[in-house]
């Protein structure tokens, strides 16, 4: 089964690159690029298909935490037609969300995005745009977890079976961004329950100093991700040519999370950290593709089942594969 929410324009031959309202689909066959193969649901039909699913995971009480189901939200990058956007969602379920071994359900959301290397910024103005829109995503699915957490107070047997989680490539962490700090001002800054399990920053093309506001409660542009989420990951590698080149069309003066990790001179949150996959990405891999390599490779699809499962840092750092020097949590409960 597949999962799409979009905020771009409907046309004969499928997703436009021209922002419209939310629009929600499922898809039951294997041609994900086709879009016939896609049905438009209602916003209630699609989350009544997707609870009903959901309600078969197995129940938290009775699971271990690595092997909960989630469901997961995958958004993609800066210069993506919705086809090559689709291309990459279809990679990620059948690594991670299907057969045996299937983590649970995984969700697209596609942004409109120019699709060409010189729609740069017109895409950074397309996802700040868009952000609204899945602002919107994220705070109905607060609502429902919200909704559930009560129900359980009262009957632990209605307990939200599902894990939330998100997977953000490129850019779509600066869709994220603003997304989660909308969401974050709209439910009033709430402290007392994480909207997202797992965050996954895949090549973010956000500023590395996104969460120096440390644990520090104020109008910082990490705030809302930091606060409404119970672990942040970012993976980089220095041999991003294309995050290389995203710093030098700015001129902000910092450098690109998913191209440098995060920038340890400021206060970090002690949920957030980082991880250099240079060692995970094969050697003969250029510059320009490295960028999308973390979808391509078994090792990164190893790394990042792991983190979804909310294996902890002191765990992972003893897998032979991973950097020998990897970050420990600075508190005493691990994450």
């Amino acid at each position: 089964m597949y999962w799409m929410i979009t905020n771009r324009n409907i046309t004969p031959k499928g997703l436009g690159d021209e922002i419209a309202p939310l629009s929600f689909w499922k898809n039951e066959s294997r041609n994900v690029s086709n879009f016939s193969a896609w049905k438009q649901l209602k916003p209630d039909e699609f989350r009544q298909a997707l609870v009903a699913i959901t309600d078969t995971f197995p129940h938290p009480a009775n699971t271990a935490g690595e092997d909960q189901k989630h469901v997961n939200i995958f958004v993609h990058g800066f210069d993506n037609t919705w086809q090559s956007a689709a291309g990459t969602y279809a990679a990620i379920v059948s690594n991670l969300f299907s057969g045996a071994d299937s983590m649970g359900e995984c969700v697209l959301f596609t942004w409109p995005s120019q699709g060409s290397a010189l729609g740069y910024f017109p895409d950074r103005s397309e996802a700040r745009k868009s952000a609204e829109a899945f602002a919107d995503v994220l705070s109905d699915l607060y609502d429902w977890m919200a909704m559930k957490q009560k129900k359980a107070a009262d009957d632990p047997a209605q307990a939200c079976r599902a894990v939330t989680s998100v997977i953000a490539h490129s850019m779509g962490n600066y869709v994220l961004e603003n997304a989660m700090n909308f969401a974050w001002t709209r439910k009033n800054r709430p402290l007392l329950m994480s909207l997202i399990s797992q965050l996954i920053m895949v090549a973010a093309d956000v500023d590395n100093d996104l969460f120096r506001s440390g644990e520090t409660v104020e109008h910082g542009d990490g705030e809302g991700i930091a606060n409404l989420t119970y672990r942040v990951t970012a993976l980089y590698t220095g041999r991003d040519s294309v995050l290389g080149t995203s710093a030098g069309l700015k001129h902000f003066g910092k450098r690109r999370l998913g191209r440098s990790g995060l920038d340890r001179t400021t206060p970090l949150p002690d949920n957030v950290w980082d991880i250099d996959c240079s060692n995970l990405i094969g050697a003969k891999v250029d510059g320009l593709q490295v960028h999308s390599a973390y979808f391509q490779e078994s090792k990164c699809y190893d790394l990042i089942r792991l983190l979804l499962q909310g294996v902890d840092r002191s765990v992972m750092a003893g897998k032979a594969w991973l950097p020998a020097a990897m970050p420990k949590a600075q508190s005493e409960t691990p994450l």
